[in-house]
């Protein structure tokens, strides 16, 4: 059974740190985070591409947010500092094909295998 686990969300204030971890079963060699806030649509926030390390952020997240991977312990981080209140969100991590470009885009529709998601509350 593909499983996807997230953890480490919580509530920080405003400028402050969370890292959330992500342990799978299942690797198609792109690994993803995305969230999705209160009344929106889901969006990409990050993705690695677990073979060769290259990452890639959505402009909102950039400097802020860090992705890796540990392949030895099937597990993908996103360390998340300068917390803002519109990083508030359940945030979830998932798997894509690799299509080439040097890196693992943030198209949903390519992703699968999604975890139960973890939330993640900053407030100002």
């Amino acid at each position: 059974q593909v499983q996807r686990v997230e953890s480490g969300g919580g509530s920080v204030q405003a400028g402050g740190s969370l890292s959330l971890s992500c342990r799978y079963t299942w690797n198609n060699n792109c690994l993803g985070w995305f969230r999705q806030a209160p009344g929106k649509e889901r969006e990409g926030v990050a993705s690695i591409y677990s073979r060769r390390g290259s990452t890639f952020y959505a402009d909102s997240v950039k400097g802020r947010f860090t992705i890796s991977h540990d392949t030895a312990k099937s597990t993908v981080y996103l360390q998340m500092n300068n917390l803002k209140s519109e990083d508030t969100a359940i945030y979830y991590c998932a798997t894509a094909y690799y299509k080439g470009g040097g890196h693992c885009y943030l198209d949903q529709s390519d992703y699968a295998y999604w975890g139960q998601g973890t939330q993640v509350t900053v407030s100002s």
